[in-house]
């Protein structure tokens, strides 16, 4: 780190927090903590949402994953493009969520099933993501730590500071700072400032790295690799054991399933201005993305390329060097990535990406802050009150919250010792609460069958299934760890008994994408069927869902956009509808002419491969056209990520304009603050 990094990472922060300045004045009541008083544009939630969801510790995972799986996992990735642009441009599950004006998806179930629900549904949601959000600050803290060659300790005077607890500290603490100062309203502008850095630094550092290593070293290692293990090939895959294609395709069926499950960044589904800008906002997801993927397809494998050429060997022993000063297994493997970029990157590049990283960081911690607290009050407290709290005292419990969850955070990264990849662990965790709120969700908002009970039976199977399944990974890991048995419960097994218990989960127990996967079957055949016989027994009557959708009689003004393209039947079979105007269409069509290229390209693929006579396992023959057509697609999608960064720069600083300027000329809704009377 030279004065030059520095300099730019102080630059990024204090950019931010000016950012933040700039909008405490705007958020008056208790819609516009939780929601940005729902005046959000497409190009502000689409960029805002993303890095939100990206984070310091999502960069860290994906270089874990794409260092294992290489380009192959992408192939498989392919798969979910057509379930994922059937979600996106139907607004699938999103649109009708912004439709009900619910302030949480809680808030929803109460309204479309119960209060007890509600309260029920929160707790798992809260208790599910506070453990899932437990490592975000350990892991974000450990690559600061490696990628800015910090020492373990700070020796003040006589004091002698830990540094690792000290980064979690300073970096949470701006993030609290940036909920408390304003809201949804904060987190969204600083969100979209960092969103648009973030994604022209991956393009810089993309490129950068691709000339310097050069694709002809990246082919010479990637056809080096064993047979079932390789890099470029996804039908010689076979031996890849967590990332490869039943991981992407459990992904691409919880595309569907899975839409809005996870409430890290619920705020962001109830903020848009309308529920046909929300879903915009998420076609827009499609072409956002294509910085973000090329940088996190692309640099594993440069990494991978570094650690195995012998002309980069000087490098990979420095950073093997590096490395070997960590004791964890699993925290050396989510810190190959970013010690091998420090040591790769030039000045400037570097400073550049550490600003990125602090970024990310925060965008995500202050995002998922603000999404916990306001799950538990607006979800577990408020519905035990027989009245609304007054606004001065429901934005201080808000509040108050946001430090509760930083403290807790705080201390379970300080004491949890990871075991496994972190996109593992993010499946199983989150698997507690998503395995189930799928069935209940789509029932909810789609069916006038679905029932109350139904609810109730899906969730309390999902929850016992997957609470299980984590509940064995940790037992196992600690037995693994220091022969305890989850300190000594098992003792009375006998060390050879607690042994072979030990090996059998191990060995039987599916990874938490698995685990997904089976909670998701399981708990939709549950809803379906605990529903159709209430209904065939007479025992349901079917739910008013126009009133839940305000449609109709129910209809709320300014809640539907007037479009400016009439719209036949064959354009409503491409879900272009009444509300889209010129430009919403076109965007509509150059999304689908991208994605199912995309499709057509993996279904040619498929066929081709599938049909070739392979002696022994042997695909060396095939090794030349895949590489060809990853540099390709490579070099396609930098480019196409050039014209989208300038794109919705330009339209992201509109609509903060837009937002910023309406929350001034709105009178606060006092009384809209997710109470259901």
């Amino acid at each position: 780190m030279t004065t030059l990094d520095w300099t730019i990472i102080v630059i990024m922060y204090a950019v931010i927090v000016a950012a933040v300045q700039l909008t405490r004045g705007r958020m008056r009541g208790v819609a516009d903590y939780l929601a940005a008083g729902r005046l959000a544009g497409r190009y502000l939630l689409t960029i805002s949402a993303g890095i939100a969801g990206l984070g310091a510790i999502t960069v860290v995972a994906n270089l874990e994953m794409g260092y294992e799986a290489g380009f192959s996992q992408y192939w498989w990735g392919l798969t979910t493009a057509v379930v994922h642009l059937a979600v996106m441009v139907t607004g699938w599950v999103t649109y009708r969520f912004r439709r009900t004006r619910a302030l949480t998806l809680a808030e929803f179930f109460e309204r479309r099933y119960s209060r007890r629900f509600r309260i029920f549904a929160g707790s798992v949601a809260f208790g599910a993501g506070l453990i899932n959000f437990g490592i975000f600050p350990a892991v974000g803290a450990r690559f600061f730590m490696h990628f800015l060659a910090l020492p373990e300790v700070w020796t003040v005077g006589p004091l002698a500071i830990p540094v690792f607890p000290a980064v979690m500290a300073l970096l949470l603490t701006t993030a609290v700072y940036f909920v408390l100062a304003g809201g949804q309203v904060a987190v969204m502008v600083t969100d979209f400032i960092q969103g648009i850095f973030v994604n022209l630094v991956f393009l810089a550092v993309a490129l950068f790295l691709l000339l310097k290593i050069g694709w002809g070293d990246v082919g010479e290692v990637m056809t080096q690799t064993a047979a079932g293990h390789s890099k470029i090939n996804p039908y010689d895959t076979g031996f890849v054991t967590d990332f490869n294609f039943s991981y992407f395709m459990i992904g691409a069926i919880g595309l569907l399933y899975g839409a809005m499950s996870w409430q890290g960044t619920q705020a962001y589904y109830a903020s848009a201005r309308t529920a046909h800008e929300g879903k915009m906002g998420g076609v827009l997801t499609l072409w956002r993305n294509r910085s973000q993927e090329t940088f996190l397809t692309l640099i594993p494998i440069l990494i991978f390329t570094v650690m195995r050429h012998p002309d980069w060997s000087g490098v990979a022993d420095e950073v093997r060097g590096i490395l070997a000063s960590i004791d964890n297994e699993a925290v050396r493997g989510q810190m190959r990535g970013p010690v091998a970029l420090a040591t790769l990157l030039p000045r400037g590049l570097v400073g550049a990406f550490g600003a990125l990283m602090v970024g990310a960081f925060i965008s995500t911690h202050n995002t998922y802050l603000h999404s916990w607290s306001s799950i538990f009050v607006q979800d577990i407290v408020l519905p035990f009150r027989q009245k609304p709290l007054s606004p001065r005292a429901h934005l201080r419990l808000l509040r108050g919250a946001v430090i509760g969850v930083a403290l807790f955070i705080f201390g379970f990264s300080l004491l949890y010792k990871q075991s496994q990849a972190i996109l593992l662990f993010f499946a199983l965790t989150g698997a507690i609460f998503a395995g189930w709120s799928g069935a209940v969700i789509i029932g909810g908002l789609y069916t006038r069958w679905g029932t109350t009970a139904a609810a109730w039976v899906a969730s309390i199977t999902g929850v016992t299934l997957t609470v299980t399944g984590f509940a064995l990974e940790q037992a196992q890991r600690v037995w693994r760890e220091d022969g305890t048995a989850f300190w000594g419960l098992l003792d009375w097994l006998g060390p050879d008994n607690a042994e072979a218990w030990a090996a059998a989960v191990n060995t039987h127990l599916p990874n938490g994408q698995i685990l997904w996967g089976w909670a998701m079957w399981i708990c939709t055949a549950l809803y379906v069927l605990v529903s159709l016989g209430q209904k065939h027994f007479g025992r349901h009557e079917s739910f008013n869902l126009d009133r839940l959708l305000h449609r109709g009689a129910y209809e709320i003004e300014g809640e539907v956009e007037s479009g400016t393209v009439p719209t036949s039947r064959g354009w409503r079979a491409l879900a272009i509808t009444g509300e889209f105007s010129r430009r919403d269409k076109f965007l509509y069509l150059a999304t689908y002419g991208w994605s199912l290229g995309w499709v057509l390209v993996f279904i040619a693929g498929t066929v081709f491969f599938l049909t070739r006579q392979i002696n022994d396992g042997d695909w060396s023959a095939y090794d030349s056209l895949w590489l060809g057509f990853w540099h390709t697609k490579l070099w396609l999608e930098l480019a196409i990520s050039a014209v989208v960064i300038v794109w919705f720069t330009i339209g992201g600083v509109r609509d903060v304009k837009a937002l910023l300027r309406g929350l001034k000329e709105r009178d606060p809704e006092n009384q809209d603050d997710g109470f259901v009377s």
